[in-house]
């Protein structure tokens, strides 16, 4: 089955599905050797990956296609991933589509902001009028070549109207044709069952640490019958962080003494990158060719 079919597939089944968060290909490829089915490549993550800086729309759709192009050749599973606002007008969107399509996406959202798009849970966030958002969804899905990548429509209207406004814009996406409509922000238990009860489509909750303190537990969303659930920037922060410790302890110690159990070992790290399989390709061409050669010689 394709990454694509897999991930229509996740979201039709019963049960909830954990996504975690992928920043670059080896984060892409940990979360696959690590067991997860699917995983979610976000602007956040991005944009702190690519630029070290904040989300505040300030990329483009070529970075993105390189970027989420690098992590979807890393693994087989599913890349659910963040189309910010299409990246301009409706002939963006169409580019945006094919681009990310050729990159190897299995679905990807695309929301209702205002441009520059900035992270769903900072500040001084607007939205477009409903309409515009819906061009923008029509021209995704006319650009969509493959049937089976999945189009989702988000919206940040919970946050500038209210979760009435939210409600009532994924209904009109999902009556446009979006395979999935998300309002960001929905974050409690009671306003996810409400959402899911209004919204007939999968629900993809959210657990972010830009959202503070409303983290669900995994087992109030699979109650709630959530179908998946995206950990977004945690893997971001835990490589920071681990980073970031390591290089203190190497100045603080002058060497690497005290910081062994905090690095992934040799062997591990070449298993995890595939060395073994690089090596062995490199000696099959190289026998090949030598063959070749000894065989043309030898006739002459």
């Amino acid at each position: 089955m394709n990454a694509r079919k897999k991930l229509r597939e996740i979201l039709a089944r019963p049960g909830l599905t954990v996504m975690p968060g992928a920043y670059d290909a080896l984060s892409a490829k940990l979360i696959e050797a690590e067991g997860y089915e699917a995983m979610v490549a976000g602007g956040y993550a991005g944009i702190g990956s690519m630029l070290a800086q904040a989300d505040m729309g300030q990329s483009n759709v070529r970075d993105y296609t390189d970027h989420y192009g690098r992590i979807c050749n890393a693994v087989e599973i599913p890349v659910y991933v963040d189309a910010d606002t299409g990246f301009g007008g409706v002939h963006n969107i169409r580019q945006m589509v094919r681009a990310f399509e050729a990159a190897g996406v299995a679905g990807l959202f695309i929301g209702d902001q205002t441009f520059p798009n900035r992270c769903g849970y900072l500040p001084g966030k607007q939205i477009v009028p409903v309409e515009q958002m819906l061009s923008r969804l029509k021209a995704a899905l006319d650009a969509r070549r493959d049937p089976n990548m999945l189009i989702a429509a988000r919206t940040d209207a919970c946050g500038v109207e209210g979760i009435d406004a939210a409600i009532e814009r994924c209904q009109l996406f999902l009556e446009a044709g979006a395979d999935m409509a998300k309002p960001i922000g929905v974050d409690t238990i009671d306003d996810i069952e409400r959402v899911m009860r209004e919204v007939k489509c999968p629900h993809m909750a959210n657990i972010s640490q830009a959202a503070g303190p409303k983290h669900r537990s995994l087992a109030e969303l699979d109650e709630a019958g959530v179908s998946a659930v995206t950990f977004p920037s945690a893997i971001l922060f835990a490589a920071a962080h681990a980073v970031r410790h390591v290089l203190r302890a190497i100045k603080r110690d002058n060497g690497l003494s005290n910081v062994g159990g905090n690095l992934l070992a040799l062997d591990e790290y070449y298993d995890l990158i595939g060395l073994k399989d690089l090596m062995t390709r490199e000696e099959r061409y190289d026998k090949e060719a030598a063959a070749m050669v000894s065989g043309r010689e030898a006739a002459e």
